[in-house]
């Protein structure tokens, strides 16, 4: 199973993090101790919680842990790679149209040459063919070869930081929770798509991992790859993963992983995330009820939350970062946007839990779920009213929606409760 790091946590840590020490220390020393004592941290509490993985897998209905899956498909891996596509139409539709005839229809590509490696070669040809021509609709960009030779060392660095990372812990365990929320939610994937991997034993690897990355200077977090079924289905295997890591690393020694990335456009390669995540939301449906479709579907709302918040945190980003600037009903949307959208995988996954077991009339273990998500909302585990996402205990911020958020998931099982109590009247009733 693919490894590798997990963007949201490391843009997260980043601005929620990094920056913020900075920004009041000054000092590029202790910033860089401080997030690699975040990363300790976030390694400590995905060990602890890898053991509860199994009985999470066990217990959490597949419209949960795949509907979840499958909107991160939809908005982070098919929808935001396809706007790279259009940026060079010409260089993406190229990739794309070979990906669409070739691996999603299940035709050969000329010569038995490997699909996926056709659409990025063609992609780059055609990229510099038109660059150097100004035909692209962006400007080109040569890629300069610089290598270097740097050995990851091991350091205790991080415990010179780790008082002064103290006051992030808040922010950091819920990046720690999403990735394990993700590794389960992977691991059922691919357990449906013939691979039953051990979940404790895949979340251990990405704990292990993250912990290791802490001791060796890094400050991004590691994660289980979305997209099992997809690799598969493109011919990956174990070898493909060894490699993958092989190559990384040597590039990380080298610094040649700058070069690759500079060599091939963004757009050439951005349709294999569409592929992937157009795998990944069949993948939900087909293998989820046909009556727990609305549930997967519903799963899919907090990640498009998520993608929103990303856009308009763009927008916002170029105001300073000043709410007031917004006309009160758009800065109203975007509050609403940042709460659903902190927390989206997990959200994602209880709603669609919740769905699912009301559609088959489990009342009981649905008002449970929503008691839980009720108690991960006060503190803001999900719905984090905080714009960084941390945790928070809602009677020291001074703001009400952590009430109001969590009191709306309490009605929702009163509800339920009293559906239920009704329906068993009625039954005792007719009994009668």
């Amino acid at each position: 199973m693919p490894l590798g790091l997990d963007t949201p946590s490391t843009i997260g840590i980043a601005f929620a993090v990094l920056g913020p020490v900075y920004v009041a220390t000054g000092d590029a020393m202790l910033t860089w101790y401080v997030g690699m004592a975040t990363m300790i941290v976030i390694g400590v509490v995905k060990v602890v919680f890898s053991f509860f993985g199994g009985w999470i897998q066990r217990i959490v209905p597949q419209a949960g842990l795949l509907g979840s899956l499958a909107g991160i498909g939809l908005a982070l891996l098919a929808f935001l790679p396809l706007l790279d596509v259009f940026k060079m139409p010409v260089v993406g539709l190229a990739s794309l149209g070979i990906i669409i005839y070739t691996v999603v229809a299940n035709n050969k590509f000329p010569g038995n040459i490997p699909a996926v490696l056709a659409a990025v070669v063609v992609g780059t040809i055609i990229y510099y063919i038109l660059g150097p021509l100004h035909l692209l609709g962006v400007p080109f960009k040569s890629p300069e070869m610089a290598l270097h030779v740097t050995f990851p060392l091991p350091t205790l660095g991080f415990w010179n930081g780790m008082k002064a990372a103290i006051p992030y812990i808040p922010i950091a365990i819920p990046f720690g929770i999403l990735t394990i929320v993700g590794g389960i939610n992977v691991t059922e994937s691919a357990r449906v798509a013939g691979d039953d991997y051990n979940t404790r034993d895949i979340l251990l690897t990405e704990a292990v991992a993250t912990l290791i990355a802490g001791l060796f200077g890094g400050v991004a977090q590691s994660t289980p790859y979305i997209g099992h079924p997809a690799y598969k289905e493109m011919g990956g295997r174990a070898g493909y993963t060894f490699l993958t890591g092989l190559f990384i690393g040597i590039g990380g020694i080298l610094g040649y992983i700058s070069f690759i990335v500079d060599l091939l456009p963004v757009a050439a390669v951005a349709p294999i995330l569409i592929f992937i995540g157009l795998v990944i939301i069949t993948q939900a449906f087909q293998v989820c009820p046909d009556r727990h479709a609305p549930a997967v579907g519903f799963a899919f709302l907090p990640i498009v939350a998520d993608l929103v918040l990303i856009e308009m945190g763009s927008l916002l980003g170029v105001l300073g970062g000043d709410l007031s600037k917004l006309p009160p009903d758009l800065a109203s949307t975007y509050q609403v946007v940042m709460i659903l959208g902190h927390g989206f995988i997990l959200t994602g996954m209880l709603w669609g839990a919740i769905m699912a077991l009301v559609i088959d009339h489990k009342l009981n273990e649905a008002i449970a779920y929503l008691m839980v998500t009720a108690g991960l909302t006060f503190f803001g585990v999900i719905h984090s009213v905080m714009p960084n996402g941390n945790l928070y205990l809602p009677w020291l911020i001074g703001n009400s929606s952590p009430y109001l958020f969590t009191a709306a998931y309490v009605v929702f099982a009163a509800f339920l409760w009293i559906m239920k109590i009704s329906q068993k009247e009625h039954v005792n009733a007719l009994a009668k």
